[in-house]
């Protein structure tokens, strides 16, 4: 029977951690997985007491290992450092709230079992807040032309992952990760599965708006040249513009010497294209800040403490 490792990103939830451990436990352990079965959890040096608790779960639960970081680096290069030292035939990755149900686990499991590559879940009673709900929808159609996501698919992170993909995506070393992007770019097999989403157990979400546009951010730089491809025909197409527009003026002014430039059209091009100009730098400064950590070998995590 193949071995199952679940891998959860923990950042201010000391106060779920025991529930989270139970309810999973419960689940794999009264499966045929329970043999074989890992739970890592990463402390995402979370400024409660959550890695004193993971700790002590580790004393209290055989399957428990803990990774704590010595910096805070985010949902996805948390994941990472978790996948790191997963060893399963099958990797689980989940969030640390209970809205995504341990119930799940064992279904998920299976559908890589059945022989896909990846699966992920589709909500059907998606509780998030609005806002983040308008988001997703943004998020998920600019993935599917930018990452050539599979129409339909929704990016959850609460998915299952083969041994295979988890190894082809650990190669990537660089300090900006954006996990679905590399599991799109490593597979083309690929499920999903409905489930039902669950309410928080407590606490809020740690994901403010801030967050969110960083990750959008990463997700368009960090795995697609489209934007500079976008950024290069919006600056020919306002270079033709402004060619026929400097025809038609100099037509207009032989045809009819009286006719006084307009100082507000003039004003309105010069901004237009200086608003052009500075969203494409902006675009290729990402690129270029991105680069420049690369090359600096910038870390995706450093890890500070472990229970194993």
């Amino acid at each position: 029977m193949a071995t199952l490792s679940v891998v959860i990103p923990v950042y201010r939830s000391a106060a779920v951690l025991d529930e989270l451990a139970k309810q999973i436990g419960d689940v794999v352990c009264g499966s045929n997985f329970a043999d074989g079965f890992e739970l890592v959890l990463v402390n995402d040096c979370s400024p409660d007491d959550s890695w004193n608790v993971i700790e002590r779960l580790a004393t209290e639960y055989y399957f428990i290992r803990g990774v704590s970081l010595r910096k805070n680096v985010g949902q996805h290069n948390s994941t990472m450092a978790g996948l790191n030292f997963a060893r399963g035939d099958i990797v689980v990755v989940m969030d640390d709230d209970l809205q995504h149900p341990p119930a799940a686990i064992i279904d998920l499991a299976n559908k890589i079992v059945e022989g896909h590559d990846v699966c992920y879940t589709r909500y059907r009673n998606r509780k998030h807040a609005a806002w983040k709900q308008w988001g997703s929808r943004f998020n998920d159609r600019l993935a599917t032309r930018i990452l050539k996501k599979p129409a339909g698919l929704y990016l959850s992170s609460f998915k299952a992952l083969d041994r295979d993909i988890v190894d082809a995506v650990i190669r990537y070393d660089g300090p900006f990760t954006y996990l679905d992007g590399l599991v799109l770019a490593s597979t083309n097999s690929i499920t999903s599965m409905d489930i039902d989403h669950g309410d928080r157990f407590a606490g809020a979400s740690n994901y403010t708006l801030r967050k969110s546009i960083s990750l959008w951010l990463r997700m368009v730089t960090g795995s697609s040249v489209v934007p500079l491809r976008v950024a290069t025909v919006l600056g020919l197409t306002l270079s033709a513009l402004s060619i026929l527009m400097l025809i038609y003026v100099i037509v207009q002014r032989l045809v009819d010497p009286s006719i006084q430039p307009g100082w507000a059209s003039t004003i309105a091009t010069i901004l237009l294209i200086s608003g052009m100009q500075l969203f494409s730098l902006g675009i290729v400064g990402e690129y270029v800040g991105r680069i420049y950590a690369r090359l600096n070998n910038a870390p995706q995590f450093i890890v500070s403490k472990k229970t194993f």
